[in-house]
Formats: C-alpha cells, structure tokens, sequence
C-alpha cells in the first residue's frame, strides 16, 4: 500500500479520506483523465505519468488537457505552505511507451480546425500545450520536481511537454527533431521552451534546420541533462529521485530561481499562441494538401509498425 498522507478536508470528500490512496485523491480532484495512466512510487515519493494516446502517438487536446489536469490536481491538494512537510509528491515523472515517443501535435485536429475555420479550438490547443508547460517549468509552484525520459523517436512539438520539465534524459536509441518548418508551421512553445535550455542561437538553429539530431548531439546541444543506455531511463530517474530527496527544497527552490531569471514563460507563451494560430490559419491549400499527406503516412508507418510487431509476437 502507499504510504499515509495528509489532505484538506475542505479540498476533498471525507468518503475519500476514509480510504484513500495518491491516485485516488488525484483523480478525484482531477477527474476523468484519458490517455494517461498513473502510478506511484511512495519510497522515492515519485508520481508517474505514462503517456498513452489513443490512435495515435500524438499530442491530442485530451492527452494536452489531463496533463493539465494532473498537475493542477497535484498542487490544488497539496500546494498550500503548511502542506509542505506531508506532501506524498515529491517527483512528477513523465514517460512514454510504443515504437515512438510522440509524432509530435495532432495533425488530424489542426485539419479538422482549419477545415472549419475553427480559430478558437486551435487557441484552446495552444492554451493548453502552454499551461503544461508552464507548470512544469515552475515544478507546480516550486513544489515538486518535474522530471521526464525518452525512450524513443521524439518529434516536433511533442518535444516540448517533456524538455519543459526541470530534469530531461533520453536513453541513447533516442532521436530528436523539429520538421515543422519544411512544411510553413512551427511548434507552439519550441521556441521559448528550448532556448531557455539550448540558449536562443542553438534553438533557433535546430528549429530552422528540420533536421535529426541523436540523443547524444541533442544533449550536446544543450537539450538533454543526460543520456542513458538503452532500457535504463525509468531506472536513472528512480536513483535521481532516491539521491534527491533528502535535498528536495533546495532543488525545487533553485529550479523556481532559475526559472524566475529565465523571464515570464507564460507572457512568452500566450503571445507564441496567438502567433502559431495566424500561421495555421493562414496555411495555403498547397501547404495544407502537404499537412494531409503526412498524417496519411504517419498512419501507413504506424500500421507497418504494429503489424511488424504482430508478426514478431
């Protein structure tokens, strides 16, 4: 069983407090969560976040959206001053699962949007692609931190959500990189995201390029803390956990700092939002006939992909 905690009455229902659990009260505060699963590691005081997008290995307005929830959740429980000392999370731990990371955002939806001239569903997505990520920027308000590993190919703005995170590792399979300028977008928080860890010339040169960089050159760039053998990412996180714990206030107090001196992501990010939807909505028919054609092939790659490991069962 996990380990014994403390909530706010007020916050929570007193059935729950009966007989309660971490994922319980999260879920809970949160609500329904799809494409995501939650689990708990009370030794190392660690919330895992498995990323499991339905259909595809995208970034969907669901997936986008429980992200927020979770760490909303999180601090809206445990987030008050006097709660410090008997908060059950001490790490948010983000991982992936499947032959890729992420293909990066939802195709699919940005065609849907643009079919429909729909700017205010393309805000929203953009809304909470950087709500997440200011979140983990902040630790949630300097009260954990975030931490997140790559286990496989890492593509456009999928990147994002996980290198917004305090602590990012990708073990050496890993690959990384940001296409969406050979077909006229960008990704939304790219921009702010990476050059805060890369430094402005590095980002812009990875972001203008479109090209892929192995783990390896990535962290070279600056845009890794660290990378691990193959099967090993969950196992390096768990000991970084376990090592930082006795010291968690001053990590999360110098991560806050250096994200406070870093300038004010969420001014940054609103304006990114509002330029990545003039750019989509300004998308010409050549240029969204090509957007159509990569997500037919992201389906055929993806269909070559299972039926592989179908055949291989």
């Amino acid at each position: 069983m996990f380990e014994s905690f403390t909530v706010n009455e007020d916050r929570v229902a007193p059935a729950l407090l009966e007989s309660c659990d971490v994922i319980d009260a999260i879920r809970y505060k949160a609500g329904f969560l799809p494409e995501v699963e939650l689990a708990y590691e009370a030794a190392i005081k660690t919330l895992w976040v498995t990323i499991r997008p339905e259909l595809k290995p995208v970034f969907t307005l669901q997936l986008l959206d429980s992200l927020v929830k979770i760490q909303s959740a999180i601090f809206a429980l445990w987030g008050a001053p006097d709660q410090y000392h008997r908060v059950p999370v001490r790490f948010l731990a983000f991982r992936g699962t499947g032959p890729f990371f992420t293909l990066g955002g939802d195709l699919d939806f940005y065609l849907d949007c643009l079919a429909k001239n729909d700017r205010a569903a393309l805000s929203e997505y953009a809304r909470l692609s950087a709500e997440g990520a200011i979140w983990n920027s902040g630790g949630l308000n300097g009260l954990v931190v975030t931490l997140s590993t790559i286990h496989a190919k890492a593509i456009g703005g999928g990147i994002d959500a996980p290198r917004s995170c305090n602590v990012m590792i990708a073990e050496e399979q890993a690959s990384f990189v940001y296409p969406e300028i050979k077909f006229n977008h960008f990704p939304i928080t790219a921009v702010a995201i990476l050059s805060r860890r890369m430094g402005p010339r590095a980002a812009e040169k990875l972001l203008m390029s479109g090209e892929e960089m192995s783990a390896q050159a990535f962290m070279e760039a600056g845009g890794l803390e660290a990378v691990v053998p193959t099967g090993t990412g969950e196992a390096w996180i768990r000991k970084y956990c376990a090592d930082a714990l006795p010291i968690h206030a001053a990590k999360t107090a110098l991560f806050a700092a250096f994200n406070r001196r870093a300038g004010d992501l969420r001014e940054e990010l609103a304006h990114l939002g509002q330029i990545w939807a003039d750019c989509m909505l300004r998308l010409s028919p050549s240029a969204i006939s090509k957007l159509q054609r990569i997500a037919q092939t992201q389906d055929r790659m993806l269909a070559r992909v299972y039926q592989r490991q179908t055949e291989t069962a």
